[in-house]
């Protein structure tokens, strides 16, 4: 009997539950009359239901049955003391063009908070579903003069963006910040739309006066870091340095912060500033970590400007840190990365080599060797001895089997088969790596896959992928003037293949990093004329644009470009920073 009783429940759950989706399926589609039927069933059932009554409400309301809306709604006041009802009441008067009694009935319902302040949610809820801002505002505030506790500062901050009042929004999200902050990011989250990377432009500078005026009457760290976060927003880093620092110095209780805020620096390509900051870190730090890191950071900056002159300083650098904090486990990043510098920029392979097999007989954890021997495995193919790089990463593959790094082996594993012209072997690695848990890995090796699959069929000899391959590999050996000699030959000789704009596009990374920025340029542009369909447009348009904006100073011709991706490549990876960047260029708040 029990049984029977239980199934008997279910049935009517399960048909009650269908009733539902079918009310809401013909309110969604626009037959409110249809809809009008089913919520009425469904009310019969629940009276208290608060959403059946209120789709009962708007679908009179939108089959402009007005005063059955009403009828309904007396009747429901007299049953149910809800003050959130007064306002649907007062806005179904306001729909008949009776506003005496819509002003009346919004008023009874801002009034009952007299009797019980908790009211103000559900009756500020429904002022805004009818964006009535302005009784939605008043309800708010009298709550917080009839109960101090109540902080609904956030609420209205949301409000004033949507009236468009900034300075009041702006003012209200600080307000709420200063009592709740913990709420800090998502309230950044918020302001975000309103500003833009432009710090001229007229919400950043209001912002910004705010901030400072706060700081000025309230001295509170959390104006220092919103500060800091304004900064970063227009990419004006050295202020947000200058904010950074006033933190540390009144809390020294770590130096993540400066941290972050460097690596960000050095993400946006501000090496200067980064520098300055991984200058200041390894002053200021007391712990060995952050002061290994920010020598690690700060040579990889001066090893990135490549300036030949610059070598011999940068090697006595690496040897005095080595005199300094020793040649042990704790500085393994800094002894691959001088083996690294050795081989690749001073082309000391050899004494490179020499240096980790050394490092090898640290006493190291398995992660470690694989992140020596990872390394290893790339100064051997900078000397074009693949198989000897090939025994390398097959041991870290076995021995540290399904990591991250173990993917990474495998990688390296495909291009080096790819470099030696090795396709096949290459293909059959990198189909394993297309499930990769490494997104980053994942996508190059899809990449790397499609360059072959598309290639390799074209010609029997498979001539231009050879060449392209060796190109390749001439790019990885920092040899960027005969990769684009190399790149030159396909171009010239095998016009009708697809791999053109594969070269066209690497050539075109190659000019970027030489600094030709106008050959690069014409190469993204008869990418853009010629491969429209092509894979490669929308980041031949995106880097085009970045050249016109930070090299050419023709920031017109980037929007257009920003433009085209924005239209026509919704699903592009450059979408959102298109959008962004194009909304920064306009002068646009980002809202």
């Amino acid at each position: 009997m029990r049984i029977l009783f239980i199934l008997c429940l279910l049935f009517s759950t399960s048909l009650f539950s269908q009733d539902d989706a079918l009310a809401k399926d013909y309110f969604n589609k626009g037959d409110f009359e249809k809809a009008l039927y089913e919520y009425k069933k469904l009310y019969a059932k629940s009276p208290s239901n608060i959403n059946y009554i209120n789709q009962l409400v708007t679908a009179h309301q939108q089959l402009e049955q007005y005063n059955e809306a009403e009828d309904f709604l007396l009747r429901l006041i007299n049953r149910i003391k809800y003050p959130a009802f007064f306002v649907e009441l007062g806005y179904n008067y306001q729909l008949k063009n009776d506003l005496e009694n819509a002003s009346l009935y919004y008023q009874k319902a801002i009034n009952s908070l007299d009797d019980n302040v908790n009211n103000a949610f559900s009756v500020a809820r429904s002022f805004q579903n009818h964006t009535l801002l302005n009784e939605t505002i008043t309800v708010y505030e009298k709550a917080m003069i009839l109960k101090p506790e109540l902080n609904f500062k956030f609420q209205l901050a949301k409000i004033y963006g949507e009236q468009g009042n900034v300075e009041k929004m702006f003012s209200s999200y600080i307000e709420f910040a200063e009592k709740n902050p913990v709420s800090l990011n998502n309230i950044k989250r918020h302001i975000n739309d309103f500003i833009s990377e432009n710090s001229a432009n007229e919400n950043n500078i209001l912002f910004k006066k705010i901030l400072l005026k706060k700081s000025q009457q309230e001295p509170n760290l959390l104006w220092n870091e919103m500060l800091s976060w304004l900064f970063i927003q227009q990419k004006d880093f050295k202020k947000a340095f200058i904010q950074e620092k006033a933190i540390f110095n009144r809390r020294p209780e770590s130096l993540n912060r400066i941290e972050e805020l460097a690596s960000i620096t050095v993400n946006e390509n501000e090496n200067e500033v980064a520098e300055e900051m991984y200058t200041f870190l390894i002053e200021t730090a007391q712990d060995l970590e952050t002061q290994l890191n920010a020598h690690y950071s700060l040579l990889q900056l001066e090893t990135k400007k490549g300036l030949a002159d610059q070598n011999d300083f940068i090697n006595n650098k690496y040897l005095e840190l080595f005199k300094e904090f020793g040649v042990f486990p704790q500085t393994l990043k800094l002894q691959v990365a001088y083996a690294h510098f050795l081989a690749f920029y001073m082309n000391k392979t050899d004494d490179a080599i020499n240096f980790l097999e050394t490092t090898l007989k640290l006493p190291l954890t398995e992660f470690e060797k694989a992140e020596v021997k990872l390394e290893l495995g790339d100064i051997l193919v900078l000397q074009e001895k693949f198989n000897k790089a090939l025994i390398y990463y097959t041991q870290i593959q076995r021995n540290l089997k399904n990591s991250t790094i173990s993917q990474e082996a495998r990688y390296k594993v495909a291009k080096a088969s790819y470099y030696k012209g090795d396709f096949k072997w290459a293909e059959s690695q990198l189909k394993i790596l297309k499930a990769s848990t490494s997104q980053l890995i994942a996508n190059d090796a899809l990449d790397l896959k499609l360059l072959i699959t598309d290639n390799k069929y074209e010609d029997s000899l498979q001539t231009a992928l050879k060449l392209y391959s060796k190109a390749d590999l001439l790019a990885f050996q920092n040899k960027n003037s005969e990769a684009i000699s190399l790149l030159n030959t396909i171009l010239k000789n095998h016009k009708t293949e697809p791999i053109v704009a594969k070269a066209l596009f690497k050539q075109a990374q190659l000019f970027e990093e030489n600094t030709e920025f106008e050959k690069a340029q014409a190469n993204y542009e008869l990418i853009i004329a010629n491969y429209r369909d092509g894979i490669l447009v929308d980041d031949a348009y995106y880097r085009l644009a970045d050249i016109y904006v930070k090299h050419l100073n023709q920031p017109e011709k980037a929007k257009d470009l920003y433009e085209q991706i924005i239209f026509n490549h919704v699903d592009s990876i450059y979408f959102v920073e298109a959008r962004k960047k194009y909304r920064a260029l306009r002068g646009d708040a980002i809202n």
